[in-house]
């Protein structure tokens, strides 16, 4: 690391950082204005909704925006540089443009590093404090729903269950079956009318039952008021939480997509592509940050000003390939590995044509 190295590297960390307090100042102000009415209406002083609401919104705005921070601190840092003809100075005193490029690399990948830290750890223990007020303060009136249909798992390697409906919050259901199977072939079915789960005994309650036990074409058949099961899924698995995924660290959210997969659960693909780019988006900080780099730095008609649209123009599209790929994972059967990955590669290859078009 030589002198110009120290001072391209600190001047884009400094840009960069400037950037991630201005935005985050301009993101806090915006979210409060529309959440007045409702921190109001639940009577809570501004000390409590900082230390309960924002302590966890600051690190989840600034995780969702980072790839834009640093495309935006690479771009306005190396115009100044391209517009005060300090790049022509450096390449003219013989350092080649791939020299030139190395404090931008290791910036970049020095932030890449902290975002993969943070989206592994601290970003989803910011989550878990965000979502948890938002539930409860600002979205108590616009949940998902109390009630759910058509439910189906897989509780072991041979068995599976469903309930018809099923009451969140009163922790109920009615419909309940659980089927065993030998071979391809159903040798043990059990049906009750009502579900219910037992807080003192930490087991499901069932009522109205009727039980078959097949061996061939013999059928033994049983019937019982309740019964209590130990089955190996509680309330809160039931629950729909649209937040689960950001909530649980890394190896959390392994274990489980380990344990859905194994219930035959049908919105694993969500989860996957979150588990996906957490790996994915530093290296999309990498990326922006070459692209910053090799396109602002060739000085134009326009300065700083027609870099950053540009800038602004490349970050849209990336993000619409980006909502693109995860929809179609989502809702379709797009591989989530692909989702996560596939912006990364587009805007790679981008990276490679305008490095090899930008003149050296």
């Amino acid at each position: 690391m030589k002198k110009i190295d120290w001072y391209i590297l600190k001047n884009f960390i400094l840009t960069f950082f400037f950037c991630i307090i201005l935005f985050t100042a301009i993101s806090v102000v915006v979210d409060i204005s529309e959440k007045t009415d409702d921190f109001a209406r639940a009577k809570l002083s501004a000390d409590f909704v900082m230390r309960n609401y924002y302590v966890g919104f600051v690190p989840f705005i600034v995780s969702f925006l980072f790839p834009l921070f640093t495309f935006i601190a690479v771009i306005f840092f190396t115009s100044r540089l391209a517009n005060r003809s300090e790049i022509i100075a450096i390449l003219a005193s013989g350092t080649s443009f791939n020299r030139m490029l190395r404090p931008f690399l290791i910036g970049g990948l020095l932030l890449g590093a902290l975002l993969w830290y943070g989206n592994r750890s601290i970003v989803p223990r910011a989550n878990e404090i965000r979502t948890s007020f938002e539930l409860k303060y600002t979205k108590s009136d616009r949940g998902s729903g109390s009630y759910r249909s058509a439910i189906y798992m897989r509780i072991d390697s041979f068995s599976y269950c469903g309930i018809r409906y099923y009451d969140t919050v009163g922790r109920s259901g009615s419909g309940f079956f659980m089927d065993r199977l030998e071979d391809n072939k159903v040798v043990y079915n059990l049906r009750a009318d009502n579900i219910s789960w037992d807080t003192a005994t930490k087991k499901w309650r069932l009522s109205g039952i009727v039980e078959r036990t097949l061996n061939g074409l013999e059928e033994e058949v049983k019937k019982d008021t309740i019964r209590r099961l130990d089955l190996n899924f509680t309330p809160a698995d039931l629950k729909k939480d649209e937040y689960v995924k950001t909530r649980l660290t890394t190896p959390e959210l392994k274990q489980l997509i380990a344990l859905e997969r194994m219930r035959g659960a049908e919105d694993i693909n969500d989860m996957e592509v979150e588990l996906y780019r957490r790996d994915a988006t530093p290296v999309t900080v990498v990326i922006l940050t070459l692209i910053g780099a090799v396109l602002a730095s060739r000085k134009i008609r326009g300065g700083s000003g027609m870099h950053l649209a540009a800038g602004f123009a490349i970050a849209a599209v990336f993000i619409l390939f980006d909502r693109f790929s995860t929809i179609f994972s989502v809702k379709g059967d797009f591989p989530p590995l692909i989702a996560a990955w596939l912006p990364n590669l587009i805007f790679g290859v981008l990276t490679y044509y305008l490095y090899r078009k930008a003149p050296k």
